[in-house]
């Protein structure tokens, strides 16, 4: 049975920065793609950021965001402790959202992930 449980969400000021963290259970780590998306409320859910699973590629991991998030968000992974993260630094109160973490059976992270975790909140304050 395949687990996701995100940690790390809470309150920031805008311009602060947090860190998602993924703890994966119950499947081959690095054979998934791993991915963030997030959904306001309101909102549909959007894409965030996603990183390859392992060994794809000889020039290492791919990783991919979404244009809102690019250069200020980073995904990373370590299939040694099968956890992956989100660094998001110079947040906005429009952010404000529950971050869901991903996992898909495939390379790379498709547009609708077999897998989903629980949810983290997270509300940056203007």
């Amino acid at each position: 049975q395949v687990q996701l449980v995100e940690s790390g969400g809470g309150l920031v000021q805008a311009g602060g920065s947090l860190r998602l963290s993924c703890a994966a259970s119950g499947l081959t780590f690095s054979g998934y793609a791993m991915g963030w998306f997030r959904q306001a409320p309101g909102k549909e859910r959007e894409f965030v950021a996603s990183i390859s699973a392992s060994g794809i590629s000889a020039s290492g991991l791919s990783t991919f965001y979404g244009d809102s998030v690019n250069g200020r968000f980073t995904i990373s992974r370590d299939n040694t402790k099968k956890m992956v993260y989100l660094q998001m630094n110079s947040l906005k109160p429009e952010e404000t959202a529950v971050y869901y973490c991903t996992a898909d059976p495939r390379p790379y992270m498709s547009s609708r992930p077999r897998y989903w975790g629980q949810g983290t909140q997270v509300t940056v304050s203007s």
